[in-house]
């Protein structure tokens, strides 16, 4: 019970978070169906990763072998997933109304996802793996759903060709802020016996996460700026 509530309690904080700053409240049908999506969503992650890892034959060595696992296996079948879940079931929505709402939703999605991999996680590895997550992880994924958000709304307010070019670099970021975390901790690992490139990578794994948080915040103040604007000049018409 305690390793449960270990996993899920990070995961309904920065949901908290997020959902608490919206000025105009996203219905709860509407975000536990994106919620439950982001869950489904590892399914569709595991059935591209399952594809993409028989690539790794072509990643010898530590360096590209965590390049593989860290982007082919991880990044880019996990963020495809998520943006998959999060377009089909948000897109056409009446409810994304503002701009922030796109950050809500995608940012459900991918706790929906991060939650299901918490768990399993969790319950392998224990309360050291489960403040590890909590720190770095959940908090890491509610980021990428930030960045992806961004562009997903900025993309659903405008017309084509913006509205590709929004939508492909909200996917992007993610994959590159993804795999880059997740390439710096498996190089890491794999590097243990040198202890001037562990130094060098931890540092990078530093500038990663501020750089991560610095966007994420940048982000959410934008589009919540933004709204508060166009709810002002709209109540002065």
């Amino acid at each position: 019970m305690i390793l449960l509530i270990a996993s899920v309690f990070p995961v309904v904080i920065f949901l908290y978070m997020i959902y608490q700053k919206d000025h105009e409240k996203e219905p709860i049908p509407l975000l536990l169906k994106s919620l439950l999506g982001g869950c489904f969503s590892i399914v569709i992650s595991l059935l591209i990763s399952s594809v993409l890892s028989k690539l790794s034959v072509l990643f010898p060595g530590a360096f590209l072998s965590s390049l593989h696992s860290a982007f082919l296996e991880a990044a880019i079948p996990e963020e495809i997933a998520k943006f998959t879940v999060l377009y089909f079931i948000v897109w056409k929505r009446r409810e994304l109304n503002d701009h922030y709402d796109g950050i809500v939703y995608a940012v459900f999605v991918s706790l929906g996802f991060a939650l299901v991999e918490n768990v399993l996680y969790v319950f392998q590895g224990g309360m050291a793996v489960a403040i590890g997550r909590a720190v770095l992880a959940v908090p890491g994924h509610g980021l990428f759903g930030v960045l992806m958000g961004y562009y997903f709304s900025l993309a659903r307010f405008h017309e084509n060709p913006k509205r590709r070019q929004y939508l492909l670099k909200g996917l992007i970021l993610a994959i590159l802020f993804h795999g880059g975390y997740d390439f710096l901790l498996m190089y890491m690992s794999s590097s243990a016996d040198n202890p001037v490139l562990l130094v060098l990578l931890l540092i990078g794994l530093a500038w990663l996460l501020i750089k991560l948080w610095k966007k994420g915040i940048s982000k959410i103040k934008k589009h919540l700026e933004l709204d508060l604007k166009n709810s002002s000049e709209g109540l002065g018409q």
